[in-house]
């Protein structure tokens, strides 16, 4: 089961906004005819804050028979259905902090803590979409696709079929 990650209308709009301002920057960059290093430093800036959407965008969420997977641009993260203890339908509340994270640059996605569920690593596009995750270890993923209650009762599904399996070893 493949489902895409959609980006809220204040990602998609901070994203849209950032990416005129980043065209802009470079823009100015070639165009110095003194060849300037501010201008050249700056226009590396602007470059550099798209490396970190093609490591960590959200792209969609998926599982196959034995993992969960968060596909990325490069990148693909892998979780075995095996190792997680939970899943549950859990927005993200106003009150996350980011810790080392992006909130809303092409969808949201790094550290973030909140009081109530402590510190996850997210990757989502929209709040609304979200559901958590919890391993066996204690880590825990916000993680966020279309139709969110219906990959969160697959993984469920799947992960009753693991401890079945679990037990008749």
């Amino acid at each position: 089961m493949y489902k895409r990650v959609e980006l809220s209308a204040y990602a998609m709009i901070i994203t849209a906004l950032m990416i005129a301002g980043m065209c802009g920057v470079i823009i100015y960059a070639l165009k110095q005819q003194d060849h300037n290093p501010a201008s050249w430093i700056l226009g590396a800036m602007a470059v550099s804050f798209f490396l970190p959407p093609f490591f960590y965008m959200p792209l969609g969420v998926f599982i196959d028979k034995e993992n969960l997977k968060i596909k990325r641009p490069l990148k693909v993260k892998t979780i075995p259905l095996s190792e997680i203890v939970e899943v549950r339908l859990c927005p993200p509340t106003m009150g996350a902090k980011r810790i080392c994270g992006n909130g809303g640059w092409f969808g949201w996605y790094g550290w973030f803590k909140e009081n109530d569920l402590g510190k996850y690593f997210a990757y989502y596009g929209k709040a609304s979409d979200c559901f958590l995750v919890i391993l066996k270890d204690g880590k825990k993923y916000m993680l966020g696709c279309k139709d969110a209650p219906e990959m969160v009762e697959a993984i469920k599904t799947h992960i009753l079929n693991c401890d079945d399996i679990d037990r008749k070893i």
